[in-house]
């Protein structure tokens, strides 16, 4: 008697089935992850580590169960009876589960409850600026790393393994290479830079001290700025700025207040809302699919950052916000002009904070990390030893001080949560976004756009080039298809060179 085949049909209503109940646990654990970093009382973290747990648990169990595969992997040999973006989604979905699936079930629920205790400690270690309060947790999230990576891919170097994680084909050799090719133009620069500044004063309305709840309202200002929809975007408050995107109709970005330093939280603001923007933009065709959201950190990062520096630190963003500013603090920006202004948030000065960090020098808060993560990855360096090396490092690449461990090793959040391999997404994306910006100026009057305030123009532009593909590319294909071109770091210091060349003849 012949075998009883499956029709292809039936497999893909299957397949659709597991996708839905998958993606109302991944939404239901995101916002409990979002309610615990902002909302939530402190108390509360042992709990929700418990419900996260069991989450984590029912979606591994539910995505490496051999059902799971048995079927993805058939899907798959049918590729010919699907369309591309099914084809898509099931090759991705197999492709995570094959990873998942070599991590033993009760070290990845263990992991998931780690990481939520750790995000409370970190936060109580940088209030008290006690690393030694966060070191044990923080031995156990990269002792945890090194091994799932060995058990994920087992002939790779293991760092090499987290940058693919966040950045599909990313590796030290690439990141090594970047870092050289960004280091032989920046540093010259920030020399030239330098000797500018040595004549110059910070404007003294960036330490003026502005009500955070005048502050509330120059952040929904910004949203509506860029265009964020309200109905599917909220603002929240965090110690670390973070964006959420749960679906393109759940969209939930944060901000920190500081009433001395106005712009910390406008520009996370505008940095976070670029995030929300490329969520917010996914094709709805993929809508109930795992392709509904960024591909990779990258090429989320190249979005943020567009917006925050390209857009918000430009000559004619100055010229749109500074009305707004004085609207909203009258006494506090009664004497800022656009010039003033732009002077202020383009000033290039080595710094300790990497969220505060200027363009110029951000990329070497970037090395230092990425230096430090990679040591201890590969063995190299202790927990321990964070701090110390920590302050050796930005002594080192920045000439700073670092006076304690809340301005130092404890400032981010991301190895808290396991985000070990992530930093260096945050230097490519910058140059990604200056890749992008070089071919949108070819048919876009980007500067007329933002002065106007009708950033319509440049939100279209990304929409439809990088925003609406969701992950249906990979990222290497996805700026090649954007650009025209395989990426070139050299956009990006062409881009510095001409905007700090530009400052300097008019410091």
């Amino acid at each position: 008697m012949p075998a009883i085949t499956t029709s292809t049909s039936e497999l893909l209503s299957r397949f659709d089935s597991l996708r839905r109940t998958l993606a109302a646990y991944s939404h239901a654990t995101g916002v409990l992850q979002y309610d615990g970093d902002t909302v939530a009382p402190r108390g509360s973290a042992a709990l929700r580590g418990q419900t996260l747990a069991v989450l984590s648990g029912v979606t591994y169990e539910l995505q490496t169960g051999s059902d799971t595969t048995e079927l993805l992997r058939e899907l798959r040999s049918r590729s010919d009876e699907l369309d591309p973006i099914t084809l898509r989604d099931v090759s991705e979905m197999l492709r995570r589960i094959e990873r998942l699936s070599r991590i033993p079930a009760d070290e990845y629920v263990a992991y998931n409850r780690l990481v939520n205790e750790a995000g409370a400690v970190w936060r109580d270690a940088k209030e008290r600026s006690d690393f030694a309060l966060f070191r044990p947790y923080l031995e156990k999230i990269f002792e945890t790393n090194i091994r799932f990576n060995r058990y994920i891919a087992p002939d790779t170097p293991v760092y090499d393994t987290a940058l693919d994680e966040y950045e599909r084909g990313l590796t030290t050799e690439k990141c090594d290479a970047f870092f050289a090719a960004l280091r032989e133009r920046i540093v010259p620069l920030m020399s030239r830079v330098s000797a500018y500044l040595a004549a110059s004063k910070p404007e003294p309305f960036t330490s003026r001290r502005f009500p955070v709840w005048k502050q509330r309202l120059l952040s929904g200002r910004l949203m509506d700025i860029l265009r964020l929809d309200r109905d599917h975007c909220i603002i929240g408050e965090t110690e670390h700025p973070f964006t959420s995107g749960f679906t393109r109709s759940d969209v939930r970005i944060t901000t920190h207040y500081h009433e001395n330093s106005v712009l910390s939280s406008m520009f996370s603001v505008i940095h976070e809302g670029g995030h929300a923007l490329y969520e917010l933009g996914i094709g709805e065709e993929y809508d109930g699919t795992g392709l509904a959201g960024g591909i990779s950190m990258s090429i989320h990062e190249s979005q943020s950052r567009f917006y925050e520096n390209i857009i918000g630190r430009s000559r004619a963003f100055a010229g749109l916000i500074v009305p707004v500013l004085r609207e909203i603090f009258p006494e506090e920006a009664a004497d800022v002009d656009a010039e003033s202004f732009y002077r202020a948030v383009c000033r290039a000065e080595p710094s300790l904070i990497r969220i505060e960090a200027d363009e110029l020098t951000y990329c070497l808060h970037i090395m230092v990390r990425y230096e430090l993560e990679r040591g201890v990855m590969e063995g190299r360096f202790e927990v321990g030893d964070l701090p110390r090396l920590w302050n050796e490092k930005m002594g080192e690449y920045l000439g700073v001080t670092v006076p304690d461990d809340a301005h130092g090793v404890l400032q981010d959040s991301h190895w808290s949560g396991g985000g070990i391999g992530y930093f260096p997404s945050y230097a490519l994306g910058s140059a990604y976004g200056a890749q992008m910006l070089e071919v949108m100026r070819k048919t876009v009057d980007v500067d007329a756009a933002v002065a106007s305030g009708d950033l319509l123009p440049v939100n279209e532009w990304l929409r439809e080039h990088v925003w609406r593909h969701g992950c249906m590319y990979d990222p290497g294909d996805l700026l090649e298809r954007c650009c025209g071109a395989p990426f070139d770091p050299s956009c990006f210091t062409r881009y510095l060179e001409r905007k700090y060349g530009d400052l300097c003849t008019n410091l």
